[in-house]
């Protein structure tokens, strides 16, 4: 009898969240409620430079001794099939585990580990994600966790390689607005100001702002003599 109900219990724990392979991870967002602000697009004219320098980098500080370096075949692997898949316009990756596994024939704790090395060492960054279970009974849960939403990132060390041999990367098409937005309201004020102090305003050299500031001075008087 007891036996029987510690069974039900568990039983009953076990639909209420899950199996240990599926349960809700902590920190993590309902499908299609972050993704647009978390990706961002990345130029096809960086990912090759930035897979050479993932590969050099694993090289230079593989420990004397050590099968691997930092990042590991595996993670090197990992890393190179996110770049193939990877929407380089929006930025939106978002494989399963089962997806890279079958892709690389490689086990689940393998490419686990190859995504934790390549995080730690600022490749790729993500956020777990949840759906609702479609049309879902009784007592169990409502919700089941899917597959993370990946963004690929060029960390410091890489990105000196990249702009070495691709140059820097383009400014985003809502910085390049917002430095004109800004440029514009900055043109806009400074026609409101009185002439000296447009001119400190626009020169820098102090000497060279002083001089015009006097022209604008005498410029000044004589129109006032004038009227």
């Amino acid at each position: 009898m007891i036996a029987r109900s510690l069974h039900e219990i568990i039983a009953g724990k076990a639909s209420q969240y899950g199996s240990s392979r599926n349960r809700i991870r902590r920190d993590s967002f309902p499908k299609g409620s972050c993704e647009a602000r978390f990706w961002r697009p990345l130029s096809k004219r960086q990912m090759g430079p930035a897979m050479i320098a993932a590969e050099g980098y694993d090289r230079q500080h593989k420990q004397p001794g050590k099968r691997n370096g930092p990042l590991g075949h595996v993670g090197l692997e990992v890393l190179r099939a996110l770049y193939r898949i990877v929407c380089h316009r929006s930025g939106r990756l978002e494989p399963s585990i089962d997806y890279l596994m079958g892709k690389l024939r490689r086990s689940r704790d393998a490419v686990v580990r190859a995504l934790k090395a390549l995080k730690d060492h600022g490749f790729p960054d993500w956020i777990r994600r949840t759906e609702p279970i479609p049309e879902a009974e009784g007592a169990g849960p409502r919700i089941r966790q899917i597959s993370n939403a990946y963004r690929l990132c060029i960390p410091a060390f890489a990105r000196v390689i990249v702009e070495r041999i691709v140059g820097p990367a383009p400014m985003p098409a809502d910085r390049v607005q917002h430095l004109k937005q800004a440029r514009t309201e900055q043109a806009e004020m400074v026609a409101q100001l009185p002439l000296r102090e447009a001119v400190g305003f626009r020169v820098r050299n102090d000497a060279l702002a002083a001089a015009l500031a006097r022209l604008a001075d005498a410029l000044d008087e004589n129109v006032r003599e004038s009227a």
